[in-house]
């Protein structure tokens, strides 16, 4: 295989790839401070933001999981691919065309893309294969079955519908001659291995692609057209492959994510049609699962979307108002007010209680499917629909009471039966007793003897109580960070300024000490990593090992100086974080990664300088240092100051203890000359930060 990617290559992707613009296809992100963003973590489940990026230093770091790098980390973690793969999939992205190490003796082209990225090639030629053949004669049953449903042909283009014509390796031939392998059509799922050879997994039906929130395609989804089609199934989906599960995938997601995200709201159907049609009647935040139910790994992505809110240390859970929007925050599920309707709305009792306090049914008069309630009634019954969507859990409980006649007294123990039981799965104490009361009213009886039935079913079910709406205290590894409101000065209130720097020093994970000593250095080392730009290069050459005295951050200064000291002017922000996380190795880089995203008590800068340059800007880790506002130099002249003077303190502290144990003489004298010009060095470096407030 072709030897290692060029360096100087590897150098242009990371300019060029803005790690804002990739995380935020997948996590909202929401400002928190100066500079850094803040969202629900991708890389495990979590209620309230851990996820703390920072574009202009193009890094991020999860205090919950303690994940944490720069672009390519997150594309690895993401994707579950290596480096290499991680860069070739971001080059292909951003069009950079990358040179490889001996790549001439290998045999093989520059650039021939990493595997997941052929893949992806692979389903965008397949989508444009089944489009291409969406006009031709022989389609006309797709075309039919599209028209019925009133769909016009621009309704068809705008979702990418497709047509995947009969017979045996049409797609397989039309691959082949655009340079894919058989292998590659095999493992993007497109085709399958039969006893004659290769052959077209999609055949003879309507087609819609499957992609991502960045509209990258994964997978299909197809519909049967044929009576003599050799699969029964009506709907087929893209089997498992290293691109699409299942389980992780949603349609329509790429067409949704901004309204999702704007809305706060998410409504989840059955079929392909269905949000087709949802959208074209302007609810265009529908999405649907493909070829299985909606689970908890779909359940963490629309979470990460809609985002969590807090207030003070208080959840917020449930259906919230949004502001500019007519209906709360919520997740809508369309389902059938039939038997299987009941059940998949059972099946999502099973989600996260907080989760399920958002979520909603939307059940139309004669179970009308969102596509079909289109076409009988027209556009404003389907979003009527949604404006009228009941909770889930009245939606659950109300459907099993209605099944008796609670105006008799065997009626009544009957519905009490068979509520009890999902009521008591309901995990949140808080709306366990809500509901409960609201049944028992509903029903008619007492609530002792409800409250007896749904005790004894919890108890049966095992099920694990939970409190969604209670404070949620952080466990020292897993703290999140604190939030400095846009606009908001702490370094200009002492006592807000000292609470910053204490909650820092308590949050991080790398060392377990409270005290101004360790405050100072991690302050010192956020500030030189963050705006390295800040730190007066003069006084920072007077530091030495010895002026630091927690470990972590004696080793992170070897480190620096190992990445040759403060970085030049020009540095872009990007590569000053690459040099220094490689300098210091796996060891630190979780470290510079915390530091990196820490909340500094520091004002904005209404200029823009201070903070990111915008979601909507330039990639701003590709950009040089940025220059250091007045406060951002004062702050950090009085760190270096502190550190400087603190360990002047200790050489003098030394010094005079071995005085003490020495008899006078010309050793002692000249002893005592380096101390008084230490202690005047002491004066100086007081001066120089605090001018008139220097301690005499």
């Amino acid at each position: 295989m072709a030897g290692m990617i060029k360096k100087e290559d590897i150098e242009k992707v990371r300019a060029a790839a803005d790690l804002y613009d990739i995380v935020s296809a997948t996590v909202t992100l929401k400002p928190s401070g100066t500079g850094t963003y803040v969202g629900l973590c991708p890389f495990h489940d979590e209620k309230t933001g851990s996820f703390n990026v920072r574009p202009a230093l193009g890094v991020w770091h999860c205090f919950g999981c303690g994940l944490g790098g720069d672009v390519f980390k997150y594309v690895e973690q993401a994707e579950n691919i290596d480096f290499r793969e991680a860069v070739e999939l971001l080059a292909d992205r951003y069009h950079i065309e990358l040179h490889y190490e001996d790549a001439g003796r290998a045999g093989r082209p520059e650039h021939s893309g990493s595997k997941r990225a052929r893949l992806l090639e692979a389903n965008e030629e397949a989508q444009r294969f089944f489009t291409g053949n969406i006009m031709s004669k022989e389609a006309l049953a797709a075309r039919k079955l599209l028209g019925g449903r009133n769909f016009s042909q621009a309704d068809c283009e705008r979702f990418g519908c497709g047509y995947a014509p009969q017979g045996w390796d049409n797609l397989v031939r039309h691959l082949a001659a655009k340079g894919f392998t058989q292998q590659e059509m095999l493992d993007a799922g497109l085709a399958r291995q039969g006893r004659n050879g290769v052959y077209d997994y999609f055949r003879g039906r309507v087609t819609w692609p499957i992609r991502d929130s960045t509209g990258r395609t994964l997978g299909f989804g197809a519909r049967k057209l044929y009576e003599d089609d050799q699969i029964a199934a009506k709907y087929i989906n893209t089997p498992d492959t290293a691109l699409y599960r299942k389980t992780q995938v949603l349609y329509g997601i790429d067409l949704a994510k901004q309204a999702i995200v704007r809305k706060r709201q998410c409504v989840i159907v059955e079929g392909y049609t269905d949000v087709m049609a949802m959208h074209l009647a302007g609810v265009d935040t529908a999405i649907a699962t493909c070829g299985t139910a909606f689970g908890a790994e779909h359940a963490k992505i629309v979470r990460r979307l809609i985002a969590d809110d807090s207030l003070g240390a208080v959840q917020l859970v449930g259906p919230l108002k949004v502001p500019g929007q007519p209906l709360s925050s919520r997740i809508v599920f369309t389902f059938d007010g039939d038997a299987a309707g009941q059940k998949a709305a059972l099946h999502a009792f099973g989600l996260d209680s907080a989760f399920l306090s958002q979520t909603f049914v939307a059940v139309a008069d004669d179970n009308l499917d969102p596509c079909d309630l289109r076409i009988e009634r027209g556009d404003q019954a389907v979003a009527s629909l949604v404006e009228h969507a009941k909770p889930l859990y009245d939606f659950v409980i109300d459907t099993a009471i209605d099944r008796f006649d609670t105006t008799l007294a065997t009626g009544q123990m009957g519905a009490v039966k068979a509520v009890a039981p999902l009521i008591a799965q309901i995990r949140d104490r808080s709306l366990l007793d809500l509901y409960t009361r609201k049944a028992t009213r509903q029903v008619g009886v007492d609530l002792d003897i409800m409250r007896r039935e749904v005790n004894t079913a919890r108890r049966q079910l095992q099920v694990r109580d939970a409190d969604a709406y209670a404070p949620r205290r952080r466990a020292a590894a897993g703290a999140g960070p604190l939030r400095v409101e846009p606009g908001g000065n702490p370094y200009a209130d002492p006592a807000a300024r000292k609470a910053l720097e204490r909650a820092d020093a308590q949050r991080q994970t790398y060392h377990r000490v409270d005290d101004t000593v360790f405050m100072t250095e991690q302050q010192f080392m956020a500030v030189l990593i963050q705006i390295p730009r800040a730190i007066d290069r003069g006084w920072f050459a007077r530091l030495t090992l010895g002026d630091f005295m927690t470990p972590v951050f004696r080793t992170l200064f070897q480190a620096i100086a190992a990445a040759g000291g403060l970085p030049a002017d020009a540095t872009p922000q990007g590569l000053w974080m690459h040099n220094l996380t490689k300098a210091g190795g796996p060891v630190l880089e979780s470290t510079i990664n915390e530091l990196a995203v820490m909340p500094l008590p520091l004002p904005a800068d209404d200029s823009g300088a201070a903070g990111a340059q915008g979601p909507d800007a330039a990639n701003p880790s590709a950009q040089p240092l940025r220059p250091a506002t007045a406060a951002e130099r004062q702050y950090a002249m009085e760190l270096l100051a502190k550190l400087l003077d603190t360990g002047l303190m200790r050489r003098i502290g030394a010094m005079r203890l071995k005085m003490a144990r020495m008899p006078d003489g010309e050793e002692k004298f000249n002893l005592l000359g380096q101390v008084t010009r230490m202690e005047t060095d002491r004066k100086n470096i007081q001066a120089a930060a605090y001018g008139n407030n220097a301690i005499a």
